[in-house]
């Protein structure tokens, strides 16, 4: 029952390496006008898109995410955030307060953004593109909003490098399909086996990838990842920009 559409989507692997090629502006527009269409909780559409092809803020923007070169390396970069600067101006339209301050519009926002930039993504390897999102947007949120001068009640979620590709990377395995996705209910007896079968492909995976020399399982890399907080920053920063407290801003 495949396809050109699902092969497309299970073909994935991130990108990290691009040609010097540009991306055409006529490309570049589309690849936004598909992030455009995504679904939206409400109607809200509660993001913005921040087109970056400026060298020097490129280069600024690799280092805020953490030395990563292919974010100034790749022609375009895309900074999308969770965006709530329309409703408030929307609400104060209409003299309506903005209610922020819960967690569920933090996950609108953010759940909007990913639907654009997953889209995106899918748009720009349709014209034969590649690209990676780029979660280090957000570990220093305040000089990344300093620098695109992001207004109040926005947030970085995440940025996507997009460019030709200059590698063809094996696709890194998923979970089995045993240990994500269930049937009516959440079937707990399959967890553990599907976590030690998962362990045996992530290790054989890695151990090719390297020549024998890393052979790190998942749960490994899980545990070791998930033991320390992540990003802890980010609470406050949210509060800063009208989110997450008792008093919205005025």
């Amino acid at each position: 029952m495949k396809n050109e559409m699902t092969e497309l989507l299970q073909s994935h692997r991130s990108i990290r390496a691009f040609t010097s090629e540009k991306v055409s502006k006529g490309m570049i527009e589309e690849i936004i006008e598909s992030g455009r269409w995504a679904p939206t909780s409400h109607h809200v559409q509660a993001y913005s898109i921040v087109v970056v092809t400026d060298q020097q803020k490129k280069d600024t923007l690799s280092e805020l995410c953490g030395s990563q070169k292919y974010v100034a390396d790749c022609p375009v970069f895309f900074v999308i955030c969770a965006d709530y600067n329309r409703l408030k101006k929307a609400s104060d339209k209409h003299g309506a307060p903005l209610e922020v301050r819960g967690i569920e519009q933090v996950l609108v926002g953010a759940v909007d953004a990913a639907l654009v930039a997953e889209n995106m993504l899918i748009a720009a390897r349709s014209y034969g593109l590649g690209g990676v999102m780029i979660g280090g947007i957000r570990n220093l949120p305040d000089q990344v909003s300093e620098l695109l001068d992001l207004p109040d009640y926005t947030f970085p979620v995440m940025g996507l490098c997009i460019g030709y590709p200059d590698q063809n990377p094996a696709q890194k395995p998923r979970l089995p399909k045993a240990g994500a996705v269930h049937y009516e209910t959440y079937q707990h007896d399959q967890i553990t086996s599907s976590l030690d079968q998962y362990d045996e492909e992530m290790k054989q995976y890695y151990s090719e990838r390297t020549n024998g020399t890393r052979k790190t399982t998942w749960t490994e890399m899980m545990a070791a990842h998930h033991s320390t907080p992540k990003r802890a920053h980010l609470d406050q920063f949210l509060k800063n920009q009208g989110f997450l407290h008792s008093d919205t801003k005025d």
